[in-house]
């Protein structure tokens, strides 16, 4: 029972550490894709930044020896399917940051939290305690407490991300019921791969593909390192140890941190509104894993 209990214990810690990384940079994404909008057309960057990020976790597997392209003929739906969701939903998250502004778009993602509760409760039969569901609740009040502007929620850009987040959150529900058991480097070296290639198909057939400029390509490796590999590193292997549906909750603390960063970066003081917000988010999401942890 003590063994059982350290495991578990190291479990929780090491889900932590994961999923701290994983917040600090999930909130950068929206602010990722404004800096590549002056250089290339939405669709373009997210290809090239998808591309950077398809080759240094191909080139990480060579060296380990941990591809097998059999994987990929062998599962070839599920990657299709993943690469399409994420290639559609990532060209729409380029293209919304021309419309509206990277806190809000990264607000308005969080409306995949509802999407993933729904999946997790109906297609992957996932069950919360009642104080779990309370805690989601008050988080995603606190997202909408701090993204709340008359006017924002029917602009063209918001729509978009709504779709945007639907899908992200039905991808996830694909990975968490299908892709479990596959090799971690495996499995995502094939999924940027795919993604990759609807991408290019994309920028191809809207006549949009260009070469980028020598200032770009450093920008371009840049967001592909973090924003891709790294930060979809731990969103994985944060979707691996946590349910679903916890998964989606604990992703609404990316605006709190988000409003940091502007602090951080920008010297942009908070608002008391935001301060309401970031609160209601934290207390509803600590509210979720600490239930869960029990």
């Amino acid at each position: 029972m003590i063994q059982q209990n350290t495991h578990a214990s190291r479990l929780g810690n090491n889900a932590l550490l994961v999923v701290s990384g994983l917040l600090i940079l999930d909130s950068l994404h929206f602010v990722f894709a404004r800096l590549l909008l002056p250089h290339l057309a939405p669709g373009v960057s997210a290809m090239y930044v998808m591309g950077v990020g398809s080759v240094e976790v191909g080139l990480f597997g060579l060296i380990r020896g941990r591809l097998r392209w059999r994987g990929l003929r062998d599962h070839l739906g599920f990657f299709l399917a993943l690469g399409l969701l994420v290639s559609v939903s990532t060209t729409i998250n380029y293209e919304a940051v021309a419309w509206i502004d990277p806190g809000t778009a990264s607000v308005l993602a969080k409306t995949s939290v509802l999407f993933g509760l729904g999946f997790g409760r109906v297609w992957l039969q996932e069950k919360l305690r009642p104080t779990q569901i309370g805690g989601a609740l008050v988080a995603m009040l606190g997202v909408f407490v701090i993204s709340f502007q008359p006017g924002d929620y029917f602009r063209l850009g918001s729509l978009l991300i709504l779709a945007s987040a639907w899908m992200y959150a039905l991808h996830a529900a694909i990975v968490k019921r299908y892709g479990s058991g596959l090799e971690f480097t495996e499995f995502f070296f094939f999924r940027l791969l795919v993604t990759t290639s609807f991408l290019f198909l994309f920028a191809l057939g809207r006549r949009t593909l260009v070469w980028p400029t020598a200032t770009t390509w450093p920008l371009l490796i840049l967001v592909g390192t973090v924003d891709i590999v790294i930060s979809r590193t731990l969103y994985y292997v944060a979707l691996r140890q946590l349910k679903l549906s916890i998964h989606a909750v604990v992703l609404t603390l990316s605006p709190a941190v988000a409003v940091l960063w502007s602090l951080l970066l920008f010297d942009v003081v908070p608002t008391p509104q935001q301060l309401v917000g970031g609160g209601a988010v934290i207390a509803g999401v600590s509210t979720v894993t600490l239930q869960s942890r029990r």
